[in-house]
């Protein structure tokens, strides 16, 4: 497998807790933390997005 091309989360800012991201030429994207970097979660696009509108939906902690 080629290197990935990991990208950091914009929402982690300057945090020393990083979340990053990378894709494959096949469209399975990876996610990984700073703090441990060698375990992945793998995914796709689609259900990335379903995680993504499913957590802006939630009312925000009280």
């Amino acid at each position: 497998m080629p290197a990935m091309n990991w990208q950091k989360s914009t929402y982690s800012g300057d945090s020393s807790n990083c979340v990053y991201v990378a894709t494959t030429p096949t469209g399975a994207v990876h996610l990984r933390e700073s703090d441990a970097p060698d375990r992945t979660l793998i995914t796709t696009r689609a259900r990335l997005g379903e995680l993504i509108r499913a957590l802006k939906a939630q009312p925000p902690a009280p």
